[in-house]
């Protein structure tokens, strides 16, 4: 017998229909409605609601077969598949992330295909596999932001079966395994939560109408979500979730959702003996994300930094546009990667405000802040989802990639930036209904157009061709330009891997000197400078020691180390032979 269980709190009557039959629930505290019943795995179910005939999938479904208009089915991962039983996991310290897309990674885009890759990425240096959303979305191809169902796993992707093999082969490898979770709004087909009750909010919207964590009936669906985050981590065994937009969390009571879920999962933790590590996506630069609870912050182990990224992004590109606008000059730099925040209680222009509240460099350390060239957003919300190997030198991707992978910060990669993908990673869909599928393209070519992009360039979402090109290529790692930058790329890991200098994470250890009229910057960490030529024509910095690594020969001077433009240095003080150059 298998008990079945739904939150309708607004119905008068609720049915459970298993294999074709209809069985009478009966209601609950709380709101809640439950029957027991024989059935065993692969059971196809749904709820009839009150007197509607209209079958609904489980708001709670392991599995849709058939997608999120079809029935549910019962299931159950196997234990006997398992064989991570050794794996202890991975503190988000010392970690190198590498975000990837399931569906593009490789071209049968499926789970079992990426295992055949993770080979490739423990070479590279990777030590945590980041996933975009895997959670049940409308058609065969999204991002996966336009999630509806969000305790299944994505079909086309392979399914629950599918990620547990993924996870498992992961931590074979020695692997830890991030998940990105939505839990800010819902997407626009399959989203049928508001018919069992009330999920969203009446007066919050974002990509969509808000989720309902402060209203009447909140505790419910604040339950449905934190529930929804410990079944990854204890059930898929996953090691960290990446949570989007937390900004777009309207949540008004004493404890917020986060704080909620930093304690439960800290709880879980401690009972599964493993750590588990929850990381923000915000636009806040709220530092109380991850200040301690014990120091009145939320808890959360890490968030990822756009400031750091725009920081080296426009230092290197030149670009100034939308909100690069305050972003650029090598003190804005040399400040983001001492300090964490660029903007930390200091006027936006982009927002017309004051932004951000500093980082008490004693308290938070570096490592709680994901560093990143690039990532899905910076990538796919360019209007044509160009990425930087577009329209930078080898030479550029390089000195970004020294300053990111060698920063306080906790590295993370996109998939394919390491050999300079020429492949675009664009925006795509897959919606069913063609009036959502119409209005998701005007809305993506109005969105750009206010922002001063050509329309022309913005791809159709809905075009199959705009998933095929993003893609990686696989062929490229092996030939050039792409194969030099990649070897820089792997040494620069391993030099991260084999110095303590780099895995140091407290921003007070950091330093960093730089010449804004000759487009020289220099990052120390301790006896070890990472020197950067930002200009086109060889500088003469004044640091002096043995070259480590160098993305072209750097040469002693009188003055300092010769350094060809567009180009980084690796120096370590002292005498010594040997250096390690990427040419």
């Amino acid at each position: 017998m298998r008990q079945f269980r739904v939150w309708a709190p607004e119905a008068s009557a609720m049915r459970l229909q298993l294999d074709g039959e209809p069985h009478p629930m009966r209601r609950n505290g709380g709101g809640w409605w439950s029957v027991w019943v024989a059935a065993g795995q692969g059971a196809e179910y749904g709820f009839l609601i009150d007197d509607d005939s209209t079958v609904l999938p489980d708001p709670r479904s392991p599995r849709q077969p058939h997608g999120v208009h079809g029935l549910s089915a019962v299931h159950d991962l196997d234990p006997a598949r398992w064989t991570d039983r050794s794996w202890t996991g991975r503190p988000l310290a010392g970690s190198v992330f590498y975000e990837l897309h399931i569906g593009t990674f490789t071209p049968e885009g499926t789970f079992d295909a990426a295992v055949d890759r993770l080979d490739y990425l423990v070479d590279l240096g990777v030590t945590t596999v980041e996933l975009m959303p895997v959670n049940a979305f409308d058609g065969t191809r999204n991002w996966g932001y336009d999630g509806v169902l969000w305790y299944a796993v994505q079909e086309s992707y392979g399914g629950p079966d599918g990620l547990q093999r993924f996870v498992d082969a992961c931590h074979a490898r020695g692997l830890a395994v991030c998940l990105d979770v939505v839990y800010n709004h819902l997407g626009p087909c399959g989203n049928y939560l508001p018919r069992f009750g009330p999920y969203l909010a009446s007066d919050h919207n974002t990509w969509g109408q808000g989720l309902n964590l402060d209203g009447p009936g909140s505790d419910a669906v604040r339950r449905h979500i934190i529930d929804n985050a410990l079944r990854w981590l204890r059930e898929f065994h996953l090691d960290a979730l990446r949570i989007d937009a937390v900004h777009a969390l309207l949540d008004r009571t004493a404890t917020h959702l986060l704080e909620e879920l930093s304690a439960e999962t800290t709880a879980l933790a401690a009972h599964l003996g493993r750590p588990l590590t929850l990381i923000a996506e915000s636009d806040l630069n709220d530092a109380r994300l991850i200040t301690p609870r014990a120091a009145g912050g939320y808890g959360l182990t890490g968030q990822w930094n756009d400031d750091l990224h725009h920081a080296v992004h426009t230092a290197v590109s030149g670009e100034r546009q939308g909100y690069y606008a305050d972003f650029g000059s090598l003190a804005c730099l040399a400040h983001t990667l001492t300090h964490g925040f660029f903007h930390a209680g200091t006027y936006s222009s982009f927002r017309g405000r004051t932004h951000g509240t500093p980082i008490r460099r004693d308290l938070i350390p570096g490592s709680a802040l994901l560093g990143y060239t690039c990532n899905h957003d910076q990538v796919g919300n360019r209007a044509a989802g160009d990425r930087p190997s577009a329209y930078l030198t080898p030479g550029q991707l390089a000195v970004k990639a020294a300053l990111v992978l060698l920063s306080a910060s906790t590295p993370l990669l996109f998939m394919g930036e390491e050999w300079g993908a020429r492949t675009p990673f664009q925006f795509f869909t897959s919606h069913t209904d063609p009036v959502v599928a119409a209005a998701t393209a005007a809305g993506r070519r109005a969105e750009f157009a206010e922002h001063g992009w050509d329309t022309q360039e913005v791809p159709d979402p809905q075009d199959l061709a705009t998933f095929t090109r993003s893609q990686l290529d696989w062929s490229e790692p092996g030939r050039e330009p792409h194969a030099r930058l990649l070897a820089c790329y792997r040494a620069l890991l391993a030099l991260r891997k084999s110095r303590p200098e780099f895995t140091d994470p407290w921003l007070e250890r950091v330093w960093a000197d730089y010449d804004e009229a000759e487009r020289w910057f220099v990052l120390r960490r301790d006896r070890i400078s990472v020197v950067c030529n930002l200009s086109e024509d060889e500088a003469v910095i004044p640091v002096h020691g043995r070259v480590l690594l160098a993305w072209a020969p750097a040469t002693e001077s009188g003055a300092g180390t010769l350094v060809s433009g567009h180009s980084f240095a690796v120096l370590e003080e002292g005498d010594g032979a040997g250096t390690v150059v990427t040419e």
